[in-house]
């Protein structure tokens, strides 16, 4: 039976078993992530996105530091009860100091990022609310990470939510997204199960080319020192959302 993003409770996202997994070092996956993404970044003009928006924020941080050289304003939409509670902590108190590493690559790699972690975060606001529910055409820029691919199933689900986050920037303004490459159903820590929708480059370009412009779609091989999820790599994307 296929499980749709309506059939999961995503309050109960199991945020301490997912960092240990994956963010509590800088792993080879990332590192390619952010290099990809500063080069982005670094053509758009420092502070010059009034406001942005990460698209299904979950408990990374690391997007949020790479939109803070670009956004006066960055609004992480989240739906999970345990990743808001997560985000609340990091950015209203003190980020854990595993995040430090990932800072310091993000602004190597562009320097108009704020100098400290707590900076870079500092032009965040957490909005507990479903994405699906985000009016179109608010930001200048939206920000994917491992979003739709890993909440449903259903292909069709996941285009749909595809053209959500297209949606939601007006036209013109920048998308950036990642996603994971052939993603099947997955496990987190020692027995959750989650849903997810294998998708290749070739299916992303698919479904983005009618929504955008200077589509730019790439392949990243996976990363021996991640979990084995079933996945084959990740697909990244940068882009200019057209009016749909």
């Amino acid at each position: 039976m296929t499980t749709y993003n309506d059939d999961v409770d995503w309050d109960s996202w199991p945020v301490a078993d997912y960092l240990a997994e994956h963010y509590r070092e800088v792993h080879p996956w990332d590192a390619a992530v952010i290099a990809h993404h500063s080069a982005g970044y670094r053509r758009l003009p420092p502070g010059g996105i009034s406001r942005s928006v990460e698209f299904g924020a979950g408990p990374n941080l690391y997007p949020l530091m790479l939109a803070s050289a670009a956004s006066r304003e960055i609004d992480a939409v989240e739906a999970g009860a345990g990743n808001v509670a997560y985000l609340t902590d990091q950015i209203c108190h003190r980020p854990d100091a595993s995040w430090l590493p990932f800072h310091a690559l993000c602004r190597e790699l562009n320097p108009e990022l704020p100098a400290t972690l707590a900076g870079a975060l500092a032009p965040v606001h957490i909005v507990h609310a479903d994405v699906r529910a985000l009016p179109p055409g608010t930001y200048e820029l939206a920000s994917m990470h491992f979003v739709a691919e890993s909440v449903t199933e259903d292909f069709a689900e996941f285009a749909d939510l595809c053209r959500t986050f297209v949606r939601t920037a007006r036209p013109g303004g920048y998308l950036v997204a990642a996603f994971m490459e052939n993603m099947p159903t997955y496990r987190i820590g020692p027995a959750s199960r989650w849903p997810g929708c294998p998708v290749s480059p070739a299916a992303v370009t698919e479904v983005f080319t009618p929504l955008t412009r200077d589509l730019d779609v790439t392949h990243i091989d996976v990363d021996p020192t991640l979990p084995d999820y079933g996945d084959s790599g990740m697909v990244l994307l940068t882009g200019v959302a057209e009016a749909v």
